[in-house]
């Protein structure tokens, strides 16, 4: 046993007070705003707290498998309608990091923090290609946090208030009521994908090999059903923990500096954000809810589960967000020494 043991024992426990709080005041998703309530508060109180370490990393294969079982044969044959709006997904980093660049190095950040605070990526993978490169580590995670944070919290609002959205939207068969031989095709997926990424050192391996996996089982007709809901359940109450501990240790001096830019910086990404869904309703190329979550400038994970829990077109949202994922950190760290290298 570990000495970290107790605290994470600690953590795990508030965040189920929380999704319990959340679930009998009829609150919206309870078993993510709970966890992450009631975590983001401790921290901000000051609490000792603990990510669930391999356990929150397993939990993201669910989100992976959901993924890969909704890439089917209608997925594919839509494909070539998505190319349009999929050409859009590079214009939209570009344009994110011609805003953003200059606006973090306004607020005087040097150049690699600016750089890798602008790049709409995941938040650990931004952490480490700025660490890398020599920025400011803390400055990335509490920026990048916040970004989540906002977006996590505000996209399903949106949704419900803006688009009609419901958030009632089945999530999944609970476990019972799934054939055996489904549940162990997810294992398989979920297990042989996530351990396969990581031997082949893929970005994400916790998520996209998974989905690359039960996309494969679902293209080949095997799989034909998402990971039951208590499973969905669990990955939505560790996700929302790990955005809530993101900020334990911070210092009111972090709150100013890095916590306000952050939040500053959403609102910027907001507006580009609204700019391309808009277009792309008007232009009639998605349904307003579809191009909302897929221009909606969060992590791939918390995307994946919102676009399951609005019931949006998870293959539409999925090839999005995997297209900027990649393209950020493929190209981030390459345009990242050509930009230091004319400065």
């Amino acid at each position: 046993m570990t000495k970290d043991f107790p605290i994470r024992i600690k953590t795990l426990s508030l965040a189920g007070i929380g999704a319990a709080l959340f679930w009998f005041a009829g609150l919206p998703l309870p078993f993510l705003f709970g966890p992450l309530t009631a975590c983001l508060v401790a921290a901000l109180a000051g609490a000792d707290l603990r990510g669930m370490g391999q356990v929150s990393v397993a939990a993201r294969t669910v989100l992976g498998v959901a993924a890969g079982a909704s890439i089917t044969p209608d997925v594919v044959h839509a494909l070539p309608r998505m190319a349009q709006t999929v050409a859009l997904v590079p214009l939209f980093v570009v344009l994110i990091a011609l805003v953003g660049v200059p606006y973090f190095r306004a607020l005087g950040f040097d150049r690699v923090t600016s750089w890798y605070a602008a790049m709409p990526g995941g938040l650990q993978d931004m952490v480490v290609f700025g660490q890398e490169a020599g920025g400011d580590v803390r400055a990335l995670s509490l920026i990048h946090a916040t970004r989540v944070l906002i977006i996590v919290t505000l996209a399903p609002f949106i949704a419900t208030h803006l688009y009609g959205v419901s958030l009632s939207h089945p999530i999944g068969a609970p476990a019972i009521d799934m054939p055996p031989d489904q549940i162990g095709l997810m294992l398989f997926a979920a297990l042989a994908g996530w351990k396969g990424a990581e031997k082949l050192r893929l970005f994400g391996a916790s998520i996209l090999g998974p989905m690359i996996v039960a996309a494969i089982l679902s293209l080949s007709g095997l799989l034909h059903m998402r990971p039951p809901r208590e499973a969905i359940m669990a990955a939505q109450l560790l996700i929302g923990l790990g955005i809530g501990i993101s900020y334990v240790g911070v210092t009111w001096r972090e709150l100013r500096r890095f916590v306000v830019t952050g939040v500053a910086f959403v609102v910027i990404l907001a507006a580009l954000s609204a700019a391309f869904t808009e277009a792309i309703t008007l232009l009639h190329l998605a349904p307003p809810v579809d191009a909302f979550l897929a221009f909606a400038p969060g992590g791939q994970a918390e995307m994946t589960l919102l676009a399951i829990i609005t019931g949006a077109d998870l293959g539409f949202v999925i090839v999005h967000h995997l297209t900027r994922v990649i393209l950020v950190i493929l190209g981030a760290p390459v345009a990242a020494k050509l930009f230091m290298r004319r400065r």
